[in-house]
């Protein structure tokens, strides 16, 4: 898949009320907000263990495949439910969290 193809894969699910699932190499199955994505890189607020605070990182997406999450389903009130959402696989460690 090509960067412009992730591009517009990933664009649609870039909502504040949406999540996609992550997975890194060290670390699977993330609760994720897509905050933006451009030719380069896809800015993500991965969800941590500590209540309202979230990880914001942002990766290359030429080491990151775009795929479906067939386990969740959409969360967005406003928009018809769908039984799958994005997923990232990221070929990269998750970065370290700073508190």
């Amino acid at each position: 898949m090509t960067n412009e193809e992730k591009v517009k894969a990933i664009g649609p699910w870039i909502n504040p009320e949406e999540r996609v699932t992550v997975h890194f190499l060290d670390e699977s199955d993330l609760n994720a907000e897509v905050t933006g994505c451009n030719a380069e890189l896809v800015d993500l607020s991965i969800e941590t263990r500590v209540p309202h605070f979230k990880q914001r990182i942002s990766v290359a997406l030429r080491r990151t495949e775009v795929s479906e999450d067939l386990s969740h389903y959409t969360r967005d009130p406003d928009r018809p439910l769908k039984h799958r959402r994005l997923m990232l696989v990221i070929a990269d460690k998750r970065p370290p969290i700073v508190y």
